[in-house]
C-alpha cells in the first residue's frame, strides 16, 4: 500500500489487474509458459546435436520437443489471451501488446518449425529447421521479459 491510499484503493488495484484465466486464484498463463520454452530451447539443442553428428535420434527429439511445445504453447496463449481480452487494464500496460505480439510470432513460427520437421531428418533440420528454431528462441527471452515486466513491474495477476 503506498502512502496516502487507502485500503480501499489498494484492494480495487488489486482486483482491477488479476487475470482472467486463472485454478484457485492462480492465473494459468504463467504456469504452463516454462513447457513450451524449455521444449522450443530443446528443440534448438537437439537440431544442434543432430547438424553435428547426423543422428537421427536427434532429429526425432527435435520433432517430439516441438510437438510438444507447440501443444502447450497454444494452451498458454489460450490462457493468455483470455486475460489480454478480459481485462482492459491488462490491455492497457505498455509491455501487453508487444509481449501478445512476440509470442504469437514465436508460435507460429514453433508450428511452421513442427512441419518442417516432418520431414526426412536432414531436410527437416538443416537448415530451415535449424533456423527457425534458433528465432524462436532468440524471440522468447525477449517476451519472457515483457512478461516479467506485466507482472513485477505492473502488477499483472498478482494479488498483493
Amino acid at each position: 500500500m503506498t502512502r496516502g491510499s487507502t485500503v480501499q484503493e489498494t484492494l480495487r488495484d488489486d482486483v482491477r489487474l488479476r487475470t482472467t484465466a486463472q485454478i484457485a486464484g492462480h492465473p494459468i498463463h504463467p504456469m504452463l509458459v516454462p513447457i513450451p520454452i524449455a521444449c522450443f530451447v530443446g528443440a534448438l539443442l537437439t537440431d544442434i546435436a543432430y547438424v553435428a553428428s547426423a543422428e537421427i535420434m536427434w532429429a526425432d527429439f527435435s520433432a517430439w520437443l516441438l510437438l510438444v511445445g507447440v501443444i502447450f504453447g497454444v494452451l498458454a496463449a489460450i490462457a493468455g489471451l483470455t486475460d489480454f481480452l478480459g481485462n482492459r487494464l491488462v490491455r492497457a500496460q505498455t509491455p501487453a501488446w508487444p509481449h501478445l505480439i512476440g509470442n504469437f510470432v514465436a508460435l507460429i513460427l514453433a508450428i511452421v518449425n513442427t512441419l518442417i520437421h516432418t520431414r526426412d531428418a536432414w531436410t527437416s533440420v538443416w537448415p530451415t529447421g535449424l533456423v527457425l528454431s534458433a528465432i524462436t528462441v532468440l524471440i522468447v527471452p525477449i517476451t519472457g521479459w515483457l512478461g516479467w515486466a506485466m507482472v513485477y513491474r505492473h502488477g499483472v495477476g498478482v494479488a498483493r
